[in-house]
């Protein structure tokens, strides 16, 4: 049976070699991404400490497909909760308590909501770890402030137009602070 490469699921390989630079504020971050847009830089991203308004429209980046995920996690998960208590009431054991019938389906509703949204969360998490490839061995941290407070733009090496010096120099000219070129660590 073939199985893919979890690698071909994912449209930007790890980060290898490249330029990044750093920015200060969430808006300047959002004008550098479309300004690296329109320079027809595939494959760059950008790190940020929280998430910000507007950057994957900045981006060109396409809708997730999780919460499809979500909603027909949440639609299996309603059935499951309808199906099993029905099954169980008016076929497995059919008790009439106090006159009501078989298939009183308004006291179905509790364990149909909580089934509806567990489903959900359970497969949008699973979901989201299988589609980001989490968990990541041996992820390298660009810079430590990237995690606090700061933001990145980075372009890797495999990009469309890549040159390091024109893309240095782009990143500077975009106001981007702390301009680093990063290597492979595996030579």
């Amino acid at each position: 049976m073939y199985l893919p490469k979890l690698e071909q699921f994912h449209k930007y390989k790890e980060m290898e070699e490249g330029v990044f630079g750093l920015f200060d504020t969430p808006d300047a971050i959002i004008h550098a991404a479309e300004k690296t847009k329109e320079k027809n830089y595939e494959g760059f991203d950008c790190l940020l400490p929280y998430p910000v308004h507007g950057i994957d429209e900045a981006m060109g980046t396409p809708r997730s497909g999780l919460p499809w995920v979500t909603f027909f996690a949440g639609i299996f998960g309603c059935t499951i909760g309808i199906l099993f208590q029905y099954l169980t009431h008016a076929h497995d054991w059919p008790l009439n308590i106090a006159g009501k019938s078989l298939n009183a389906w308004f006291a179905y509703v509790p364990i149909i909501f909580e089934l509806t949204v567990f489903a959900a969360g359970i497969y949008t998490v699973v979901a989201l770890f299988f589609l980001s490839g989490l968990p990541k061995a041996n992820r390298r941290i660009l810079h430590k402030d990237i995690t606090s407070h700061k933001f990145a733009l980075w372009i890797p090496k495999h990009a469309k137009g890549y040159n390091e010096s024109e893309v240095v120099s782009f990143i500077k000219g975009l106001g981007g602070t702390e301009v680093t070129v990063v290597k492979s660590e595996n030579k």
